[in-house]
């Protein structure tokens, strides 16, 4: 792969060591693809029961009278479990990732997922709805090692003039996923096929996805062999980092003592909270509020989704090219993307709760805007770990996804609790959308205030040493004075 090199700006957190930038197509491009499509193929596993549970309780979703239908009660409970799951094991993936490498930890994670989406057909068939929600757990504890893993090689991999960009095509993944998901479902589950034959599909892609990875994945660009010598020492000077660096010790304290570090946790539980409701009950929204079939939900629940993924590229690019121009700061311009992403989609939250059942434009449109640019916040939070610390990106992220989330088995639980009588209620759905609006919003409140785009001294462990010694003189010095 030839590659051609130009002139950087200097970088101060390499103390104004000029930066050779190599541009065009690289490994690092490479590895964000790959990442890219981890997630994406993560999200459509995810997705697929949010259609198929639809048709796993409709006798009509199907010609085929011989696919299985159930009459499970607990619906909104049984989606929720997955994230049962996803909260337990995320700061372990990140600690575990950063000290061991990324690249099997991953796989690993992928087979046992993959398998456990294979195996829901029959084990809906045979054991029923607990044994749904003991896959969906399983699902949920292996893809709790994702987003550290892909934080872990975004902290490595993507240099600081790029960050934004990489950033978000990697986390524009989980939409084209969602899309992919919705739209394939949605018609599977109306064909002869039936619904078992989703879970098959996405689960097969999990196992073609692992075979990319072992072939292509690198932990760093230092243990690749085939990147270039100018894109390795681009990307590890723009880094600062050093092929000879130690693995660090991970200074827990620092971190939960961060005020920046808790202002992305908190954007994460808001985050989260919005992003489950509308991920897991925008197919049952539709079917009961906008009274469309399974076919035609699959198309419309898909559509928020594909707005999402286009607009993930513009506000990265955008965020790239006006910190790159020196027209905001990376801090500001965290704190500017994640209220777009943020306060947009709960003026359209409101607004959706407030429509009138027969005006089914208006609330596609509403959904479009609440999903769609919510992208803004790959730009915003989602990102910020890496400018906060790329040794332990991955460790932050464990931190907010892992305790954040569970907002993400909160709100489907709202939902069951609130309108499980009567799913038709718009009334009562406001009450979700409105919840949501306010959740989002007093999150990003918190974050405009408290976040930082500068990496912290913690990021490097002398650093923390000096700082701890510094205090401790401080201390000796007031006991002295009095």
């Amino acid at each position: 792969m030839s590659v051609t090199l130009e002139e950087g700006k200097p970088n101060t957190q390499t103390q104004n060591e000029e930066i050779k930038k190599v541009s065009g197509l690289g490994v690092r491009h490479v590895q964000i693809a790959l990442l890219f499509s981890l997630l994406a193929i993560a999200y459509a596993q995810r997705v697929t029961l949010s259609v198929a549970i639809v048709a796993m309780l409709d006798e009509t979703a199907s010609p085929n009278p011989d696919i299985p239908t159930f009459k499970w009660k607990t619906k909104s409970v049984i989606l929720s479990s997955f994230f049962w799951g996803y909260i337990c094991l995320q700061i372990f993936a990140g600690q575990i990732g950063k000290k061991y490498g990324t690249k099997w930890i991953a796989f690993i994670a992928m087979f046992i997922n993959a398998t456990a989406c294979v195996v829901i057909p029959p084990v809906a068939e045979y054991i029923g709805s607990y044994g749904v929600m003991a896959c969906r757990m399983i699902q949920g504890l292996s893809q709790g090692f994702f987003f550290p893993s892909v934080h872990n090689i975004l902290g490595q991999w993507a240099p600081s003039d790029e960050r934004s960009v990489l950033g978000t095509i990697a986390f524009a993944g989980p939409s084209l996923g969602t899309i992919v998901s919705i739209l394939i479902t949605g018609a599977i589950c109306s064909s002869w096929s039936g619904w078992p034959l989703a879970f098959y599909l996405f689960g097969a892609l999990g196992y073609a996805w692992m075979l990319a990875w072992v072939l292509l994945a690198a932990n760093t660009p230092a243990s690749h062999p085939k990147i270039s010598k100018e894109e390795r020492e681009y990307i590890q000077k723009s880094l600062s980092v050093n092929e000879n660096d130690e693995i660090s010790e991970t200074p827990w304290k620092s971190i939960f003592t961060s005020v920046p570090v808790w202002a992305f946790i908190v954007a994460m539980f808001g985050q989260n909270w919005g992003y489950s409701t509308l991920l897991t009950e925008i197919p049952s929204y539709v079917k009961s509020i906008m009274n469309v079939d399974i076919a035609h939900n699959s198309v419309l629940s898909a559509a928020p989704y594909l707005a999402s993924f286009i607009l993930s590229f513009v506000f990265g690019a955008i965020s790239d090219f006006i910190i790159n121009h020196e027209y905001v700061t990376r801090e500001n311009a965290r704190k500017l993307f994640n209220t777009i992403g943020t306060v947009v989609p709960s003026i359209a939250l409101v607004t959706l709760g407030f429509l009138d059942e027969n005006q089914l434009s208006l609330s596609v449109t509403m959904l479009v805007i609440a999903v769609g640019v919510n992208a803004a916040c790959f730009a915003g939070f989602q990102i910020n770990p890496v400018d906060l610390s790329p040794k332990f990106s991955g460790v932050l992220m464990g931190i907010g996804n892992g305790s954040s989330n569970t907002f993400s088995i909160i709100a489907p639980l709202l939902v069951q609790f609130v309108v499980a009588d009567d799913e038709t209620n718009k009334k009562l759905w406001r009450i979700i959308f409105i919840t949501a609006a306010c959740i989002y919003t007093a999150s990003d409140i918190f974050y405009v205030i408290f976040a930082s785009g500068k990496v912290q001294y913690w990021n490097d462990l002398e650093q923390v040493a000096k700082t701890d010694k510094k205090k401790e003189k401080l201390h000796e010095e007031a006991l002295n004075s009095k």
